[in-house]
């Protein structure tokens, strides 16, 4: 093939108790990328359509990850790179990891596939620090290998792959705000107390199982951010209030997804996941603060080619 089209989902990280560690696709939003082959050596972006974002190679997160590939792969030729961006910019749903994985997939598929998907996640990484200024991969593992991912190490990288429960539901809100990652990054603790680090590495082990087992009580119990969210909520509007609406409409657990502003919660069933699709509108809607919902399966595949 000399060009590609693809389907590049949005992503949770962290997953409240597993900061920079846990992720998980989505399904029902995401951006599409074009890639096509050139003759010239290098990376170009030549259209951006839905938000205001660099067409310089190397001020972008998808041009950076691009010659991140190349660079490995050594080949005499280059590629040129749409994009048609559906995931706001600092919306806390992985907008640049889907623009970063998103080219690292394409240009691996139009190279016959030479590299794997933990290898296309260091790749992506390179990307990913332009916007967040760290390499992390809690949203990029997840778009690559869809469904639950844990990020096992950075050096040397390793990614897992953790089962979804069949009737698992993530719901979205996203107040249309902005939250740079960079920023949500430099109000955290540099220090913190032991017992909350034993409650948090604890919540992690139990979400663990509770996905291999399909518990979803022990899924609800283990959904408990102890050391971040105290500090990113204050970030979001009317934080607390749409968590405490969700948990009484029957969702599982709430929390930020990555560095804000959006919210996820996890429902057990579609009819619960609407059910608390309903209750956060209701909180947004009294507030003079646009905001979008989605209700979506966890997506078990990841990036897909649509053509």
């Amino acid at each position: 093939m000399d060009s590609i089209k693809i389907f590049s989902p949005a992503t949770v990280a962290n997953v409240s108790c597993g900061f920079d560690v846990l992720g998980f696709c989505l399904d029902s939003v995401g951006d599409e990328m074009v890639i096509k082959k050139t003759s010239s050596k290098g990376i170009t972006i030549s259209k951006i359509e839905g938000y205001d974002l660099p067409l310089e190679t190397k001020k972008n997160v998808a041009g950076v990850a691009g010659l991140a590939i190349l660079e490995a792969a050594n080949v005499n030729f280059g590629f040129d790179v749409e994009i048609y961006k559906h995931i706001k910019p600092g919306s806390g749903v992985g907008s640049s990891s889907a623009s970063a994985s998103g080219v690292v997939y394409a240009i691996n598929e139009l190279l016959g596939k030479p590299f794997n998907k933990t290898q296309l996640t260091a790749f992506a990484m390179k990307g990913e620090a332009v916007a967040s200024g760290n390499e992390h991969a809690d949203n990029i593992a997840p778009g690559l290998f869809g469904g639950f991912t844990l990020v096992k190490s950075l050096e040397p990288l390793e990614i897992l792959e953790l089962p979804t429960p069949t009737d698992l539901y993530a719901t979205i809100v996203h107040p249309q705000i902005e939250v740079k990652t960079s920023e949500a990054r430099a109000i955290l603790p540099k220090h913190i107390q032991f017992k909350d680090g034993i409650t948090q590495w604890a919540n992690v082990g139990s979400l663990v199982h509770g996905l291999h087992t399909s518990d979803y009580d022990l899924i609800s119990r283990s959904l408990q951010d102890v050391i971040v969210e105290p500090h990113r909520k204050q970030l979001i509007p009317q934080f607390d209030v749409a968590k405490a609406s969700a948990m009484q409409s029957g969702a599982l657990g709430v929390g930020i997804s990555g560095s804000g502003p959006s919210i996820f919660a996890l429902s057990k069933g579609e009819t619960t996941a609407n059910q608390v699709a309903e209750a956060f509108e209701n909180v947004y809607k009294n507030t003079t603060i646009d905001f979008k919902v989605y209700v979506s399966k966890i997506n078990p595949n990841g990036i897909k080619t649509l053509s």
